[in-house]
């Protein structure tokens, strides 16, 4: 679904237009907790380490099951990625790949019976701290310092998928930013023993950039949190342009931004999500910005997942 972000889930003042939607959001959490308490969760033989948010996209959640991938292969266990299959959200998938097998289906309890039968010894759940039908063995919860809740209301009233409460069932938390002491004492509130850390976005061809104008446009959640890092790490930005969230870009849009970039002698510059959904004729045209996800004090991190 591709959909613009309303601005005011994100002001910290509740506005008229939450109040106006406020019924709906009850509604909607009412029903997802009679579906949840009479939802069965499965055990599965092998760990399960979910990464998922409760606010609705640009959290981080891919990058860091990329580096969660990561740390696994460094601990020599074999792992895949498993994933709920919506027919949509291919740039995720795809980025997933890169890195290592990825599994799907419509229910994530049957992509993970296909894990199994492969002889993978930890699965990595991309999304799903929502999903009760599946016991997970560690669940990572992304947040972004700058979002952070919006406005602390849920879905249509405010960006969270459920409320603040759930983090009762996280064992972990990892915020995109910096130590934020308001944030952790909120988090704190509401589970005194989950394990807070810290991670940010390291370009790693952020050179090939640097000394050029450049057109910049995104698809993502949060667009702003693309175009902010690329000016922190010294990017002329001439124009940003942003796009709903997991927009499929037309042929027209395409050209109409390579056009742009050629008026204004830039160079046209996307995220890793957006380049995989371009049309493979229009690559060549455009660039795309590689990020690994650095989690502070990671030695720490990684013996909470040992």
């Amino acid at each position: 679904m591709n959909f613009f972000k309303p601005r005011f889930w994100d002001k910290k003042q509740i506005s008229i237009y939450s109040i106006f939607l406020l019924p709906i959001s009850i509604i909607i959490q009412f029903i997802a907790k009679i579906k949840n308490l009479s939802t069965k969760s499965k055990k599965i033989s092998i760990p399960v380490i979910c990464v998922g948010n409760i606010y609705l996209g640009g959290t981080g959640k891919t990058p860091i099951c990329i580096e969660l991938n990561t740390i696994l292969k460094s601990l020599n266990k074999k792992t895949a990625y498993v994933r709920k299959k919506h027919g949509v959200y291919e740039d995720e998938k795809n980025l997933l790949k890169q890195s290592g097998p990825v599994y799907e289906k419509h229910k994530r309890v049957d992509a993970l019976n296909d894990v199994l039968e492969n002889k993978f010894e930890v699965a990595i759940l991309d999304d799903g701290f929502q999903d009760f039908s599946i016991k997970k063995d560690f669940s990572i919860i992304c947040f972004n310092e700058n979002q952070w809740i919006g406005n602390g209301l849920t879905i249509p009233s405010g960006p969270l998928r459920e409320q603040i409460s759930s983090l009762k069932r996280a064992d972990c938390v990892l915020i995109n930013g910096t130590y934020n002491s308001d944030i952790e004492n909120k988090i704190l509130k509401n589970n005194n023993s989950i394990k807070i850390f810290y991670f940010k976005y390291h370009p790693t061809n952020i050179d090939n950039f640097k000394n050029r104008k450049v057109v910049c446009f995104a698809g993502i959640g949060n667009p702003k949190n693309f175009f902010s890092l690329l000016k922190e790490n010294g990017i002329d930005v001439f124009d940003e342009i942003s796009f709903p969230d997991h927009y499929n870009y037309s042929k027209i849009d395409l050209d109409n931004l390579i056009k742009k970039a050629k008026e204004k002698n830039s160079i046209l510059l996307t995220t890793e999500k957006d380049y995989f959904r371009i049309h493979k004729d229009y690559r060549k045209n455009i660039d795309c910005l590689k990020i690994k996800a650095k989690i502070e004090k990671e030695n720490e991190f990684i013996e909470e997942i040992k």
